[in-house]
């Protein structure tokens, strides 16, 4: 969520004498088993309700992999990360799973190309022949923050910037400190992983890139939509955190035309909250009507709200619920008027706060429709049910 400046002091008593080689070594480790791993050639996928069967989407919010790349602190958050993610998709079997944003700490990634660690962060998923779509957060593309304690006496580390996964080899020739924009980590994951129901939005809805709406077909007609699934771009990062009045104009549009008569119920995702998520968050315990676990922060809004919220209130015959991260100390869902305000689980190692990680479930039934969430922690136990539909 909030940028993280580098000099905790949880950062700081990392040994330094083993920690270059432990972490180059993991690295390696990990962008070999990458190599190792076959692209899916799948074609013609569709995101299909099985027959009998409900629909389960699983959201991995805030996983942050490469946060202090070039210590063992940060090179075992990535590998603890990959462990609940692991543990999820074997407890849960999902058949689409939505990386909700900050999926890298670009703010302490000092490679030429960042998406290596992107595409660390979606391995579990892409070796389990599951699809996944994904949303940036504000950490994504964010420009590199140079540690105070590298101009120190012990001055800059050597580093350790591998440039993509098909590397062998990693050095400082491979450093940089401009960052992957947010483009360049879009067409990297479109055009490596055949599973990817990622897009590159409209261009007149740039500097925002993750704009795209997604159709969970019936099983028995392909043509019929069960569920309409939106991505938008809560920015952060390299420009301010915001849903551009754009966005909203284009969701209102688009969902009036794929969406006439408001019949297919419609899920939202994006990564910041907007400013209505303040106004239903419960203070103190969190009680009915809302559900969930942990309420241990103040919601840290967007900068500005300007129309997505009064864009989605103006289809209210339509089932809607809104999944958001970047607050990793929140998982409540809350109801607003007709709509679900909801907080995945923070999910990654990565990231402030010692709250025990995990993910946020749904599960989509077609006839009828039916929403239900819970979240599943990396141990394997659930909580925190609640049915989202009417």
């Amino acid at each position: 969520m909030r940028r993280v400046r580098l000099t905790k002091k949880k950062m700081r008593n990392v040994g330094k004498n083993n920690t270059l080689a432990s972490s180059r070594q993991t690295i390696l480790t990990i962008i070999i088993i990458l190599r190792l791993v076959p692209l899916i050639r799948g074609s013609n996928l569709l995101l299909e309700v099985k027959q009998g069967l409900a629909f389960k989407i699983v959201l991995f919010a805030d996983l942050h992999f490469g946060e202090n790349a070039w210590t063992t602190w940060g090179t075992l958050q990535d590998v603890q990360s990959m462990h609940v993610m692991s543990c999820v998709l074997h407890q849960e079997n999902p058949d689409l799973v939505v990386y909700l944003g900050d999926v890298i700490t670009a703010n302490n990634i000092a490679t030429t190309n960042a998406s290596v660690y992107w595409e660390m962060a979606i391995s579990p998923t892409r070796e389990r022949n599951i699809p996944w779509a994904s949303v940036f957060g504000n950490h994504d593309d964010a420009p590199f923050e140079w540690p105070l304690d590298w101009f120190s006496q012990s001055n800059v580390p050597p580093l350790n910037c591998p440039s993509t996964i098909s590397t062998s080899s990693v050095g400082e020739d491979d450093c940089s400190f401009k960052g992957t924009t947010r483009l360049e980590l879009m067409s990297n994951e479109i055009d490596s992983n055949k599973l990817s129901f990622s897009r590159k939005g409209p261009r007149n809805l740039w500097p925002g890139v993750s704009n795209y709406v997604l159709n969970i077909s019936s099983s028995n007609n392909s043509q019929r939509p069960v569920a309409y699934l939106y991505f938008l771009d809560s920015g952060g990062g390299s420009y301010p955190e915001v849903i551009s009045n754009a966005q909203a104009k284009w969701f209102s549009r688009t969902s009036r035309e794929i969406n006439p008569d408001a019949r297919v119920p419609e899920i939202v995702f994006w990564h910041i909250p907007s400013r209505a998520y303040q106004t239903v968050a419960a203070s103190g315990k969190i009680g009915k009507p809302c559900v969930g676990s942990i309420n241990e922060e103040n919601v840290a809004p967007q900068e500005a709200e300007f129309g997505i919220m009064k864009a989605l209130e103006e289809r209210p015959s339509v089932q809607q619920a809104v999944f958001v991260g970047h607050n990793h100390g929140l998982d409540w869902c809350c109801p607003s008027n007709d709509l679900w305000l909801c907080f995945a689980r923070h999910t990654g190692y990565g990231g402030y706060g010692n709250w025990a990680r995990g993910a946020r479930v749904l599960e989509i039934k077609e006839d009828p429709f039916s929403l239900k969430s819970w979240i599943t922690m990396e141990d394997g136990s659930t909580h925190s049910h609640v049915v989202l539909s009417s």
